[in-house]
């Protein structure tokens, strides 16, 4: 397995080793404002750039073109450079201009954070943007990352940065927006229409709430973004008080129409609704179950490491009871729930191996 050289070990370069070292993948780090454990820690970037067939420049796109220009002459030309930075126009043209033809290179982008990996959510993903001069290294990044349990999708760096404007930073631009009004994850009787808001919160301050500015200002199309969405709430503000002072004059209201959220469909639009929203539940049951499999898998290791069985009878019954208890306080039947966690057991212990 061809090693991996982390140049970096901040928030993203410490979640990426904890995929490599899941994976077997062998890595160094280097990171003198962030020491690695001395287990995986380079003496040097020297030492680093010589470890690595591929070589991650995990470090704000800021501090890029310092560390090209200091590493470009130690490279050789069989190692692969990529950066996992989230916007991907500057740094694939510092890429460009650095290291040309000679060492092949490939952005990227991969779309995960130490939340999304405590949550063992999965699977992960990753935009690739190859460059022209070296579609083979593209193919190499491609392949590591498929071994690391990614998914890839190719993108322009251009189309990349234009779609993370109108996702990833309106995203991180709504949610400072609701943290600084005082919005909070754990508000006292919040409807359930803000739960899914509140979890956004979450994700985004624990995944890169330190990276706003530079999600906001590295990416070009954001500001523009940011200036259309604010454009839209200023009219949707105004369209709301002008609303409001033609009730008060008992008026018809020719405006209501730009106000209205599109409904579900002409044809029984509470079925409908209440499909999507099964559709939606049942998703995101999946995409919890997959998560639980990833925990089940890394306590089947923990449990290889210290010589443990993987079935633990006593464990289960325990479990087994406590979900039945949850299933009453909830309302359903601790029967039929029971059913289900057993199956859910059985994938568990396969999942370790049993």
């Amino acid at each position: 397995m061809e090693p991996v050289g982390l140049m970096g070990f901040g928030r993203f370069g410490r979640a990426l080793g904890d995929v490599l070292e899941e994976a077997g993948r062998p890595y160094r780090a280097w990171d003198p404002a962030s020491p690695p454990p001395a287990a995986v820690a380079a003496a040097s970037w020297e030492e680093l750039v010589d470890f690595g067939r591929f070589v991650v420049l995990a470090m704000p796109v800021a501090a890029m073109d310092r560390a090209l220009a200091t590493v470009v002459s130690r490279l050789r030309p069989g190692q692969i450079v990529l950066d996992v930075g989230s916007v991907k126009l500057r740094p694939c043209a510092l890429l460009e201009r650095h290291l040309g033809d000679r060492i092949p290179h490939v952005g990227t982008h991969p779309l995960f954070g130490p939340v999304s990996l405590a949550r063992a959510e999965r699977p992960f993903r990753a935009v690739v943007c190859p460059s022209p001069r070296h579609p083979a290294a593209a193919d190499a990044v491609r392949a590591l990352f498929r071994e690391l349990g990614f998914e890839t999708q190719d993108q322009r760096p251009e189309a990349h940065d234009e779609a993370m404007a109108l996702t990833h930073a309106l995203t991180f631009f709504l949610a400072k927006g609701l943290v600084d009004v005082g919005c909070a994850a754990e508000m006292p009787f919040a409807p359930p229409s803000f739960h899914a808001i509140a979890r956004t919160m979450e994700t985004v301050r624990g995944d890169g709430g330190h990276l706003f500015a530079a999600i906001q200002n590295e990416n070009p199309y954001a500001a523009g973004a940011r200036e259309k969405l604010l454009e839209s709430l200023r009219s949707i503000h105004r369209g709301l008080a002008e609303a409001e002072a033609e009730a008060e004059a008992d008026e018809a209201s020719p405006r209501s129409g730009r106000l209205a959220i599109p409904d579900m469909g002409s044809r029984s639009p509470e079925l409908h609704e209440v499909r999507l929203l099964i559709d939606e539940v049942d998703r995101a049951l999946l995409t919890l179950l997959a998560r639980r499999q990833e925990l089940a898998k890394r306590a089947g290791k923990a449990k290889a490491g210290i010589g443990a069985p993987v079935l633990d009878a006593d464990r289960e019954r325990t479990l087994m009871q406590r979900r039945r208890a949850w299933a009453e306080e909830a309302a359903l039947d601790p029967d039929g729930v029971a059913e289900l966690f057993e199956v859910v057991l059985r994938l568990g212990r396969r999942a370790q191996g049993s």
